[in-house]
């Protein structure tokens, strides 16, 4: 069915005449005519009837009237759920837990004003595309993975370097630290599950293991983080990786240690990749708030791997 003629119809049963209904459209009178004709040649009926003052509803357009009424609403609805600045920011985080998610929930009490709608998506490869096709405004990735540079249109920022803890249970033979270099780490079997061939994250730690000689393994199944406290709470053998901001709550009896990385530390960058004509407007307000909370990177002491984009 045609909008235009479905908002003709309308616009001329309530003025009663084509001629004001082609002046509050702003096209011919002459037009308005030839949309109604088509619209009652679409539906099969006499619409109007033409009186000394005008036209007024056949009872088949008296009984269409309540019902084009609703389908101009329901465009109007459908037009403004994907308008920029209409609809929710949807923003990209990979996980609910990590350092992504609470850099949204501080820039959400910073705006409660802007809408959100929180994704999370699992590849950069899927997110790069959501984001091409207007399904997401932004995402936080690694960027870039190497020999994968982005596309053209998609920008991105550097916005916070995450320091990576050794996570241990309470009988693990690095329980007791302080802090671990990378070097101690060597030799110690460190279980990340989940970890997938190709993934920004995977190069990543490849990177970590070729440099510093460690051994992270990533068997099994991935059954999500509780299973993996319990695991490594109760198997003195293994370690884990964890980000610095990640928010885990373990049962007590866990006696899971929390241990930083050091000498040097390694850092897991976070970057917000976003379309360059993307143009809802609380985008900049996200870009401007991270600018502004959010610490450096490539400080002093740090790794990180030599193809991560550095601004």
């Amino acid at each position: 069915m045609d909008l235009d003629a479905v908002r003709t119809f309308v616009a001329a049963a309530e003025a009663g005449q084509f001629q004001e209904a082609a002046a509050e459209l702003a096209v011919t009178q002459q037009a308005v005519s030839k949309r109604i004709a088509a619209l009652e040649r679409s539906l099969g009926v006499r619409l109007f009837t033409r009186t000394p003052r005008g036209v007024e509803l056949t009872i088949d357009g008296q009984a269409f009237l309540p019902h084009a009424r609703e389908v101009l609403r329901v465009a109007e609805r459908a037009v403004a759920s994907v308008r920029a600045g209409r609809r929710p920011l949807r923003v990209d985080v990979i996980n609910l837990r990590g350092a992504a998610s609470g850099l949204m929930r501080g820039f959400h009490r910073a705006h409660p004003g802007i809408d959100l709608d929180v994704v999370t998506l699992f590849d950069i490869e899927t997110a790069v595309a959501a984001i091409r096709s207007g399904a997401i405004d932004a995402s936080f990735r690694a960027v870039a993975a190497p020999g994968r540079p982005l596309p053209e249109g998609i920008e991105s920022v550097r916005v916070v370097d995450e320091p990576l803890h050794l996570l241990t249970g309470p009988a693990h033979a690095l329980a007791g630290a302080r802090s671990v270099t990378l070097p101690q780490l060597a030799g110690h079997r460190i279980w990340m599950p989940g970890i997938v061939p190709g993934t920004e994250w995977a190069a990543y730690y490849d990177d970590l293991v070729a440099e510093f000689g460690l051994t992270i393994e990533a068997t099994g199944p991935n059954f999500g983080s509780d299973a993996l406290l319990d695991t490594v709470a109760d198997t003195p053998a293994l370690a884990t990786f964890m980000g610095e901001q990640t928010r885990l709550v373990w049962p007590a009896g866990h006696g899971l240690r929390r241990i930083p990385v050091t000498d040097p530390a390694p850092v897991y960058p976070h970057s917000l990749l976003w379309h360059r004509d993307n143009p809802h407007p609380a985008l900049a307000t996200l870009r401007a708030h991270l600018a502004a909370t959010t610490a450096g990177h490539d400080a002093a002491g740090t790794w990180t791997p030599g193809w991560v984009i550095a601004r």
